[in-house]
């Protein structure tokens, strides 16, 4: 199986959900290093763009990714990560999940208050 790495400058998206939960953790990139890399040691490995290079999850933090199933879409140029999140958080900030920020919540109690203006 073909990863299209070149559709994206030699990166893909990759979405990282918690086994068990499904819980979407964060969303990365991976160029075929960083893919070989993940499949061969079972710790999800991503490219970092401001970094410019290789980082294995939780290199710092700890906080590592045990890849526990690995899948593409259908167009293969996104890869879905299925982990065991090793440690408490996936986010840089502290967070469990990268997706913590409500965005829709606060535009509707924006438009609520606006309304009753």
């Amino acid at each position: 199986m073909n990863i299209d790495f070149k559709k994206s400058n030699g990166l893909v998206p990759v979405i990282t959900q918690e086994h068990g939960t499904n819980e979407i953790l964060m969303l990365g990139y991976m160029n075929q290093e960083a893919l070989d890399l993940t499949v061969e040691t079972k710790i999800v490995h991503y490219f970092s763009r401001s970094k410019n290079r290789i980082w294995k999850k939780g290199e710092s933090s700890g906080h590592i990714q045990k890849l526990i199933d690995l899948k593409v879409d259908c167009d293969y140029d996104t890869i879905l990560t299925t982990v065991e999140q090793i440690g408490g958080s996936a986010c840089h900030t502290g967070a469990k999940s990268c997706f913590f920020r409500p965005y829709l919540e606060e535009v509707i109690k924006k438009e609520q208050s606006e309304n009753t203006l």
